[in-house]
């Protein structure tokens, strides 16, 4: 399968993102749009092109999908995305939204309205917003087209949970004494890499279980050292294609059995994994999913992360909140085919020790499905 590009998808697949993006716009009064991403961010690009962006991209969504155009900067990346990009590519010049405006121009004159969908630099947001009266919001449009996926989609991230698993399992057998954190998000990533994966996350946490420093994983590794009767925290994905990637969280012990604390910790977070897994149904809402989890403070710990999100095209509804911080969307609605990661990573209240457990679950009609095979629990290695 390949890795990267619209070769992933379908032309069909990728005509029915078009299609209900293009539908999103006739319901905002918009006849263009603009799509921005730069420095490997920016998912609508890829989601309705397959170009990974890179330095900057902009895609101008036209009336007609036949004009649409996507905008490459730095010239001698436009070959590539010419081979990869399921819409016509030109040269961006030195500012992408003058060459978006000028194409406008071309085509009959400057629109009243514009969509936009991602985040543009100040000054070229300044030359739009003088050009055109009114610039619509479609981020909030965009996203919810990302929350159920299609057949196509699923298969990706089956693929990107299966890369996520390479890497968590090579991750488990480089934990021993002596090894650095660089070795072992190395091997890591040398895992899924090799297989056509690509870098998502990789985070990993470090510390003595007995004097524990950190409770939670570090998203950049600084050369610490593992060390007997260490614990090691991690979350880790792993992609198919940009934002398709599997997700898996766990908790390890380095040459020991967890301490009375730890095992307590995990055990109290893998009973929440357990409560709000079973609620990932059709209907069910995200201040249920909070209920599910607030067996964490009953237990007397906390959180540090958010329970559950979105994922699958970006960090999407429904966010849930550690217990005791407010829900962004209360009443927001699971339905079949949206993906989740449930992960109560639950701390100590009193001492900076924690526990990373859960993965990304496929809600269907029967059901929360694992897409993930890395066994579950807590684990000791060496």
């Amino acid at each position: 399968m390949p890795a990267i590009g619209n070769a992933l998808f379908s032309s069909a697949e990728m005509r029915r993102r078009r299609d209900a993006f293009g539908r999103e716009l006739e319901r905002s009064g918009v006849s263009y749009a603009l799509v921005h991403g730069a420095n490997r961010s920016g998912s609508a690009v890829s989601w309705l092109t397959g170009w990974p962006v890179t330095r900057e991209a902009l895609l101008v969504v036209a009336p007609d999908e036949g004009q649409d155009v996507l905008l490459v900067s730095f010239f001698n990346h436009v070959p590539q995305a010419r081979r990869l990009s399921a819409t016509r590519v030109e040269y961006a010049g030195p500012r992408a939204v003058a060459t978006a405006l000028d194409l406008m121009a071309a085509e009959g004159g400057l629109p009243g309205r514009v969509g936009l969908v991602g985040s543009l630099p100040l000054d070229q947001y300044r030359l739009l917003a003088g050009e055109i009266p009114e610039v619509v919001d479609l981020g909030a449009a965009y996203g919810a087209l990302r929350l159920v996926k299609s057949a196509e989609e699923i298969a990706a991230l089956r693929r990107g949970a299966a890369l996520t698993d390479a890497a968590v399992t090579a991750l488990a057998g480089a934990l021993r004494p002596g090894a650095t954190d660089y070795e072992v998000v190395a091997r890591a990533q040398q895992a899924y890499t090799s297989q056509g994966g690509l870098h998502h996350i990789c985070y990993l946490g470090i510390t003595a279980m007995d004097e524990p420093a950190v409770s939670v994983p570090a998203q950049w590794p600084t050369g610490q050292v593992i060390r007997d009767r260490d614990v090691v925290t991690c979350e880790v994905s792993a992609a198919a294609a940009p934002e398709y990637a599997g997700q898996v969280l766990r908790t390890f012990t380095v040459g020991a059995p967890p301490t009375a604390l730890y095992a307590e910790l995990h055990a109290v977070a893998a009973a929440a994994f357990d409560a709000i897994a079973q609620k990932l149904v059709p209907g069910t809402r995200a201040r249920d999913l909070a209920a599910a989890g607030a067996l964490i403070g009953q237990a007397g710990f906390t959180g540090i992360d958010d329970l559950v999100h979105g994922f699958g095209g970006g960090y999407l509804s429904p966010v849930v909140p550690a217990p005791g911080r407010p829900i962004p969307s209360p009443d927001f609605v699971l339905a079949a085919g949206m993906t989740v990661v449930v992960q109560p990573n639950v701390v100590a209240r009193d001492q900076p020790a924690g526990v990373q457990t859960g993965e990304l679950l496929l809600v269907t009609d029967h059901g929360p499905e694992r897409l993930h095979s890395f066994p579950q629990g807590l684990q000791q290695v060496s």
